[in-house]
């Protein structure tokens, strides 16, 4: 039981009742919304052959921890579990694909978290990397915020990011870090390749190990009177310009 975790909005309940409804252990809707999305989320779940009960606001505020549940509150049980990093890294071998990977290095706040796992998935990053004592896990939050990503984007907490790094590397993967007095641009980087974006939080950015680490480091041009971006926005820059460099 003390597995079973939390989720709420119509995002993240949504790819669960799409991907593993018979996971869903309970499903709460709030009885005084009955909107047009409300009423085609719920015409879903019974198609899916989940039941829905109904719970006031105050309850499913309870449950997910504050009032921005949209309505819904789901009580999960745990997926199967995903393979491992060096598993998944095989399987992408065996099946001829390019690895693209996104590693953040001390991203602790759940919503840069949750919305790194969004631009990863619209992206098509085959996993997140992130240290395992500096990063936040994925929560009710995360979830909520990444809109049903981090039901499809494998998350990895590794205990030493600098040696994952250099077993990346040994893989043939490159390793490209981003800093602000970086002398190349993101866009003159060759990202056709395997490649591990490497990011670090807003401000603080790559730990000084980290950035020895990376085979090379990269900067996003800025041309206004701002300094840095959001670190889900840069990952979304960088991600998606491997993507555009990919074949789009």
């Amino acid at each position: 039981m003390s597995q079973r975790r939390i989720l709420f909005g119509f995002h993240a309940v949504g790819v669960r009742l799409k991907v593993a409804p018979a996971s869903i252990v309970e499903l709460l809707a709030d009885p005084a919304r009955r909107d047009g999305r409300m009423r085609q989320f719920l015409a879903r779940a019974q198609a899916a052959g989940v039941p829905v009960q109904d719970s006031g606001a105050a309850r499913l505020t309870q449950l997910a921890g504050g009032p921005g549940h949209q309505g819904i509150v789901a009580r999960v049980a745990p997926l199967p579990a995903l393979p491992t990093l060096t598993e998944l890294l095989e399987d992408l071998q065996d099946a001829h694909a390019v690895p693209l990977l996104l590693v953040l290095d001390g991203v602790t706040d759940p919503h840069n978290l949750g919305a790194c796992l969004r631009v990863a998935d619209g992206a098509g990053a085959h996993a997140i990397i992130a240290p395992r004592d500096h990063a936040a896990s994925i929560n009710a939050t995360v979830a909520k915020v990444a809109s049903g990503a981090a039901e499809t984007v494998p998350y990895f907490m590794v205990t030493n990011l600098a040696r994952c790094l250099a077993d990346l590397k040994a893989r043939g993967i490159q390793v490209i870090g981003t800093a602000d007095e970086a002398q190349r641009s993101i866009y003159d980087a060759d990202l056709r390749g395997p490649a591990a974006l490497v990011l670090g939080a807003e401000g603080q950015g790559l730990r000084q190990l980290t950035r020895k680490t990376c085979d090379e480091l990269v900067r996003i041009p800025m041309r206004g009177a701002v300094e840095s971006l959001n670190v889900s926005v840069a990952s979304g820059v960088c991600l998606y310009e491997a993507l555009r460099q990919r074949g789009g």
